[in-house]
């Protein structure tokens, strides 16, 4: 008997294991929520699958995602950055990026932590959505709206309402696998 999927995952065992494990799972760790607003932001006009092979070099590069080193990032570093082939060269996103990290430690100063604040949108448990087909979901929501709305006034960039959605739906603030999916009951 074959494990019904959402279609998007399709048959790469990148996307796979990453729809197994890790997509719609509740993040609750901020370097995690902090690794993916960047990717989801480097995201933007490429595809997931791109990223995802360049994941491991965004950690390289990002020092591992910790937001503190990131937000002393200066203009050598970034110029290092932009000559890195293993991520995405794109000046505004890295720009973006370091400022973002700055922004995400003002939040995490001013709620204790990035988790409280974000978390605090979905009443801090996931929103269970119940999609029949991948053309029911919907690219933004009023929530992601809202949401980006909030983080843009906080100095944040990249983080527009389908950006903000994507992050939601990897960090299982909502619940968007198909109903007949394997990971849906399980989430």
């Amino acid at each position: 008997m074959s494990t019904t999927r959402c279609e998007w995952a399709g048959s790469d065992r990148l996307y796979v294991a990453y729809h197994d494990n890790e997509w719609g799972v509740p993040v609750h760790d901020d370097r995690v929520l902090f690794e993916f607003l960047v990717l989801e932001g480097m995201q933007a006009g490429l595809s997931w699958m791109t990223i995802l092979k360049k994941r491991e070099n965004f950690r390289r590069a990002f020092d591992n995602f910790d937001a503190q080193a990131v937000a002393a990032y200066d203009e050598r570093k970034i110029a290092a950055l932009l000559s890195d082939t293993g991520i995405i060269r794109n000046r505004a996103k890295i720009k973006a990026a370091v400022g973002n990290a700055q922004a995400f430690l003002e939040v995490q100063e001013m709620f204790g932590s990035f988790d409280a604040y974000i978390w605090e949108f979905v009443d801090g448990k996931p929103i269970k959505n119940a999609w029949r087909t991948m053309r029911d979901i919907p690219a933004q929501t009023d929530l992601s709206v809202r949401l980006s709305k909030d983080l843009i006034q906080r100095g944040f960039r990249f983080v527009g309402p389908t950006i903000i959605y994507a992050h939601m739906q990897a960090t299982g603030m909502v619940n968007d696998h198909m109903v007949d999916c394997f990971r849906y009951d399980e989430l």
